[in-house]
């Protein structure tokens, strides 16, 4: 028998990484880790107080209530999408969430903001903003070259953006010595 589990914070390949070694040195079986999703083995499955230590001794969290859990899918699905450029979003990110969560855009909405206090549009340009950090970091691309791997139509509506979410200039960020990105698990 299988056991699923919803975790909240798995937001990069590391974080599976370090869970699925922390839950096989406690002895359970992992068949299956993916961002926010485990699944484990019932016949060798570790008691719910073990498994709550592993992940909150790992900055995770256990997801129990059905809001939760639609909000951290909806983050995760946000994060998987901005994994892989050049962006490539060819409907709204309304009917993209609506076909990939399987519920209608309005709930999603309005569960996402009423829990998160942020629309799932902000959390998305702040989620944007952090790979734009990322990129200018790595120093591969210029400035207009970011713009067009994460679909902005224009060099200055990513640079309004910017500026809004991190109160400097691209620029100005580049220039910097140390890097100012947050956490995916930490940005709402």
């Amino acid at each position: 028998m299988v056991r699923e589990i919803f975790v909240k914070n798995m937001v990069c390949d590391r974080c599976i990484k370090v869970l699925k070694d922390e839950l096989r040195q406690a002895g359970a079986k992992v068949i299956e880790i993916e961002l926010g999703r485990i699944k484990l083995d019932l016949k060798d499955a570790i008691d719910r107080n073990k498994l709550d230590h592993i992940l909150n001794e790992n900055g995770f969290l256990l997801i129990d209530a059905p809001e939760r859990l639609l909000v951290e899918q909806v983050k995760i699905e946000l994060i998987k999408l901005l994994q892989h450029l050049p962006l490539q979003l060819y409907e709204n990110l309304s009917v993209y969430l609506e076909n990939k969560m399987g519920q209608d855009y309005s709930k999603i909405s309005k569960v996402f903001s009423y829990t998160e206090q942020v629309t799932v549009e902000k959390y998305f340009i702040k989620l944007k903003i952090e790979k734009v950090k990322e990129l200018i970091q790595i120093q591969e691309y210029n400035f207009t070259e970011i713009g067009q791997l994460l679909d902005y139509s224009h060099i200055n509506h990513l640079s309004s953006q910017f500026k809004n979410e991190t109160g400097m200039s691209m620029s100005a960020y580049k220039s910097q010595y140390k890097s100012f990105r947050n956490f995916l698990d930490k940005i709402v």
